[in-house]
């Protein structure tokens, strides 16, 4: 159960379907260089709901073929600059979404369920763009009453990163959920941690509720600071710093190659 990063990174092969996490719910940054050294392309990927730092990497280093999402920015450093740029030029295939319907889609999937049905994308210009999503009347309503078919959401890989896992391969994932509904949604889950405790965490009341079982986990890698430059909560803040001068050199092709080839990429 306890592996490296590289043996991780092997799971993430071409073609595959890759569900990230929102910036402040547990990003493995740990895990982009490796899975750039792979040179791993065609990525499908998903942001739950909403992608950062790691997906512009990934797409700046030409691995993403295309990405559901309802944003990507880098929050108070702006925008995502590589995102930007492969959307202007059309390198990627953009699925626009909303953050409910993200969420939507993988419980779908985790259900067992083809869609989930959703109300409030009518009216909205995204329906003229995303032609997997269907509007039907509510086939329980007597009269016209317009719903929209989210199709689920089946990853073939989640990837986070987590405070602590227990030798079981339990993973404390405290109050982010969206973590447990890309597990459940998805084929395989590899998470790095910042530690492995002896203790099982679900024989803990206190800590039992915010466990995912390792039942949804397929891979653990430790990597200390795995988060980095993005903070982790409960074990250390986001290096602002850090993300302002990736965006800066990231602004161009060659300042983000500059960057990917130079910057360090753990904490001092």
């Amino acid at each position: 159960m306890v592996s490296d990063l590289r043996a991780l990174a092997k799971y993430v092969e071409p073609g595959v379907r890759l569900a990230l996490p929102v910036d402040y719910a547990g990003v493995s940054m740990a895990m982009t260089r490796p899975i750039m050294e792979r040179n791993t392309r065609n990525l499908d990927l998903v942001c739950v709901p909403t992608g950062g730092l790691q997906v512009d990497q990934l797409i700046g280093a030409g691995l993403v073929r295309s990405v559901e999402t309802s944003a990507v920015s880098l929050g108070e450093a702006g925008g995502a600059p590589r995102f930007n740029a492969a959307v202007k030029d059309g390198a990627i295939a953009l699925k626009d979404a909303t953050c409910p319907a993200i969420h939507a889609g993988l419980m779908a999937a985790q259900k067992g369920s083809p869609f989930m049905p959703m109300r409030g994308l009518i009216g909205s210009d995204l329906l003229r763009h995303r032609s997997d999503w269907h509007v039907i009347d509510n086939p329980l309503a007597d009269g016209s009453d317009p719903i929209v078919l989210i199709p689920a959401i089946k990853p073939d890989i989640t990837i986070f990163h987590a405070p602590m896992a227990d030798r079981y391969g339990n993973v404390w994932i405290g109050r982010r959920r969206e973590l447990a509904a890309m597990a459940y949604a998805s084929a395989t889950t590899l998470v790095t941690v910042e530690r492995i405790v002896d203790d099982s965490l679900l024989a803990n009341e206190m800590s039992a509720a915010g466990v995912l079982p390792a039942l949804y986990v397929t891979e653990i890698a430790v990597a200390p600071k795995g988060a980095w430059p993005y903070g982790l909560w409960g074990e250390y803040p986001t290096d602002t710093a850090e993300i302002l001068r990736y965006a800066r050199a990231a602004r161009s092709a060659e300042g983000f190659a500059d960057y990917m080839t130079n910057a360090q990429m753990e904490p001092a």
